[in-house]
């Protein structure tokens, strides 16, 4: 949180390891005085698995509607029983669900796997477009992004670079096969208005300077879309 406050930034998408999902009062309440204190809204978390047990599905909605949070990044099981419990949760909540991609061989590859699933579900429930796991299964983000429509509840912004067909590695936005200004512009037709969380998993031991220079090509971008 020092972090992110230092880098100007006031948004946040947690995980586990940030935020404990525990819906006790107390926890809840030191939780959001820890974001206040340091200046932070909290607007989504996850990613959580989904299947059809209701028990532990309503446990992620507790806490993220005790949280304030707009939507949950997810991993829910490819079954009927899965998705007739997620319909009836998001209408409960109205809390999104957005379906993470994850890269080649995962779960949710490719856009056509997003899109099947959410057919004719809730319109809360759409994707959290992973736009370097697309960009590893060959999919260019702005098409996906086109493609999901109001379907899109999440992004995760990061960018790796490599020719088709084959391994590619992250980089630095902007540096790779990421159309940074296009992407973002699909967002802004969209009128997009949940979480959009860089993700910089290179250099663990002391990324920030590279987290600088990726805020920069996006404020970068944001200036030549106006």
């Amino acid at each position: 949180m020092q972090h992110t406050q230092k880098l100007g930034l006031k948004y946040w998408e947690s995980f586990r390891n940030h935020i404990p999902m525990d819906t006790a009062p107390e926890k809840v309440a030191a939780a959001k005085a820890l974001l206040k204190e340091h200046g932070i809204t909290l607007l989504a978390f996850g990613v959580e698995g989904f299947n059809d047990n209701e028990g532990a599905a309503r446990k992620a909605f507790d806490f993220a509607k005790a949280m304030g949070v707009m939507s949950i990044s997810a991993d829910p099981q490819k079954n009927k029983a899965t998705f007739d419990l997620l319909d009836k949760l998001v209408a409960e909540y109205d809390i999104a669900i957005a379906i993470h991609n994850h890269g080649p061989k995962a779960s949710y590859d490719k856009v056509a796997d997003v899109l099947t699933w959410v057919k004719d579900r809730h319109p809360k429930i759409g994707a959290c477009v992973d736009i370097g796991h697309y960009i590893r299964s060959d999919e260019d983000p702005v098409e996906v992004i086109e493609k999901l429509g109001k379907r899109v509840f999440g992004v995760h912004l990061k960018d790796f670079k490599g020719p088709a067909g084959q391994d590619k590695r992250p980089t630095i936005l902007g540096e790779g096969n990421l159309r940074l200004v296009e992407t973002l512009k699909a967002l802004k037709k969209l009128d997009y208005k949940y979480s959009l969380s860089l993700e910089y998993e290179e250099s663990p031991k002391d990324p920030i300077a590279d987290i600088e220079l990726c805020l920069k090509a996006v404020r970068d971008a944001i200036k030549k879309i106006g």
